[in-house]
Order: C-alpha cells, then structure tokens, then sequence
C-alpha cells in the first residue's frame, strides 16, 4: 500500500524548460540499477552537478528558495525514451504533483505508476503560476484530486484537470495495479465461480 493521495498544497519548484527529456530527467548512465530508491539524487544530474560532481548553484534544484512537492514544468514535459526510471527519479526525490501544459502519453502514465500525479494546464495557467512563483516563492498551489482541480493560491485563479478514472481511483486508495487485483480478489474469484 502506498501514500494515499487526496488534496496536497505546497509551495512549488519552478523549472520553465520547454520540451524537457527522459534523459534530461535522468541520464541512460544511472538505469542500471531496478531498484526505485537513490534514483532522486540523480534527478536532473547533468544539470544539477558539474563534471566533477559540484553543485552548479543557479540550477533550481540547487536553490533553496525554491521547495515543495509540487513541480511546474514547462511544455512538452517527459518527451524522449520511455524509461521509467525518469518517473522513479521524481517520486523518489519526493515530488508528487508536475504541472505542465503537456506531457509525452508513456511518461505520464509512468509517473501514475508511480504516485506522481501529473496536471495538465492551459498555457495561460501555467505562465500565471510561473509569474506568482517568481513574485514569491512560497506561493502555495492546492490540488485537489477527489475535485480535480488545481488553484494558484496567490491568485485564487483555478482549473479543472482530466485523469483516468481508474488511475484516479489507484491514487485515492494507495493502490498499484496488484494491490488494486488483490484488492478486487473475492470479486475475481466469485466471477471465475459464475463462468465455472
């Protein structure tokens, strides 16, 4: 069972790239590993370190202005490879919503897999939420999933989101795709016993 997902409000990490990559995200050079945990470290490596492994301090991640569970991504967020270590490297450094105005379809679903939520906005909200981030970076964003709605809490501008229903459902109730089978066991069992 994982973190159940209901209604979370952060402050947020900014990072307005446009057509932002799975490698960009997490370089091919760290997908030996299978297990989930320590791919957050490398989160934006080839961005958030030098060659020789030093902070590069203008980087975002590296800035402590900025924090929160919640990345706002530019457009075309997760385009490239279909790794989904990209998503693992998200979630385990401990973002749980991106906010962009478009996602590659393969990472989006990887990032679902993984409790990620991400929201898909106008472009219109999106730079908003860039401008109120800016202008103070403990601006706070809710979203609220059970409503699907996402509210710049400096602005009190907000929208509504689309999510699989099912997806949806796994996220509320902390439930992968074997837990939700597991979940739904007697059912299963009692429909085999009818077709029998």
């Amino acid at each position: 069972m994982k973190q159940k997902f209901n209604i979370i409000t952060s402050t947020c990490v900014p990072l307005p790239l446009e057509n932002v990559d799975t490698d960009q995200i997490i370089p091919a050079r760290f997908l030996k590993a299978t297990d989930k945990k320590g791919f957050g470290e490398n989160l934006f490596r080839d961005w958030r370190y030098d060659k020789q492994g030093n902070k590069i301090s203008s980087f975002v991640l590296n800035d402590p202005t900025y924090s929160g569970k919640i990345l706002i991504a530019g457009k075309n967020f997760g385009s490239g490879s279909s790794r989904e270590h990209a998503a693992w490297a998200i979630a385990d450094y401990g973002f749980r919503v991106v906010v962009s105005s478009f996602f590659a379809d393969i990472h989006k679903n990887n990032e679902l897999n993984n409790f990620v939520l991400p929201v898909v906005v106008s472009e219109a909200f999106l730079g908003n939420l860039f401008k109120s981030i800016y202008a103070d970076p403990k601006t706070e964003v809710e979203v609220n999933l059970p409503m699907q709605t996402i509210t710049n809490k400096a602005t009190g501008e907000s929208e509504h989101f689309e999510i699989n229903a099912y997806k949806k459902n796994c996220l509320m109730n902390g439930l992968d795709d074997i837990d939700y089978l597991l979940a739904n066991k007697s059912k299963i069992e009692a429909y085999e016993q009818r077709m029998n």
